[in-house]
């Protein structure tokens, strides 16, 4: 028992979780520490929406672009390492390149006369710029499974497919793993643009306070991002440390 509670007592990952849920539930607290830290300010505390409201649909933007460009990147991944692919593999990896590299403000600016305000056009952009990571990320793991696994699967009689469900994907999980966790992290600091095109974020208070000079109400969502961020690296960390124990056990 001794030994849990230390063990719990270290766990980053619980702490800063704490941290975050704290704050986001009761920010509306801290009110006058704000008021004692930017004096000038008429309003030190960001009241137009409640932050759990903002968190809420903060995540639920990045867990919906994060998706898709899962789906996108290992769906692609997977395609062009297979002999019929092959040849679109640069292809693949020139235009995922291209999504990342186009700033996601432009992404919004052409989107946004076509589709509208909200999290529409904000979807689009996060996808685009998420899928990057997560393609090369699977090209690499399945590029470095070692072909006398591959071989030895086929001698046991596994169908091409079995072979890659069964045998690749579980050998370059880490990998890819890895890969959408830079992909998840880079989307919760880059969601906050959203909010300069209507969409609700945590990104709405730290556009109000650039707007209007609000250092408080900027301090306020860029904290919550940035816990929101390392809360979801440590779970990945996490998650990834299993994997390899599972892989080792297996």
């Amino acid at each position: 028992m001794t030994t849990r509670l230390r063990a719990l007592g270290h766990d980053a990952l619980l702490w800063t979780a704490l941290a975050f849920v704290t704050l986001v539930l009761f920010m509306a607290e801290l009110k006058p520490l704000f008021a004692a830290l930017f004096p000038r300010l008429d309003r030190p505390l960001y009241e137009q929406d409640s932050f759990l409201d903002l968190v809420i649909a903060h995540v639920a933007l990045v867990g919906a672009s994060s998706i898709a460009a899962i789906v996108l990147g290992v769906a692609a991944g997977i395609f062009v390492t297979r002999p019929t692919g092959a040849e679109f593999r640069d292809i693949a990896e020139t235009v995922a390149t291209m999504g990342q590299t186009f700033p996601p403000v432009a992404v919004l600016a052409l989107a946004v006369p076509v589709i509208g305000f909200g999290a529409a056009p904000a979807l689009i952009a996060l996808t685009a710029y998420g899928v990057l990571p997560i393609l090369q990320n699977t090209i690499a793991g399945l590029s470095v499974v070692p072909e006398p696994v591959r071989e030895a699967a086929r001698g046991i009689g596994m169908t091409d497919g079995e072979i890659l469900y069964r045998v690749e994907l579980p050998l370059a999980a880490p990998v890819i793993l890895a890969g959408i966790r830079t992909s998840v992290i880079i989307n919760v600091g880059t969601a906050t643009i959203a909010s300069t095109v209507g969409a609700k974020t945590l990104g709405s208070p730290i556009i109000v306070g650039l707007n209007g000079a609000n250092i408080a109400y900027v301090l306020q969502g860029a904290v919550l991002v940035a816990l929101l961020g390392v809360v979801l690296d440590l779970a990945f960390e996490r998650l990834g440390r299993w994997l390899r124990r599972w892989q080792t056990a297996a």
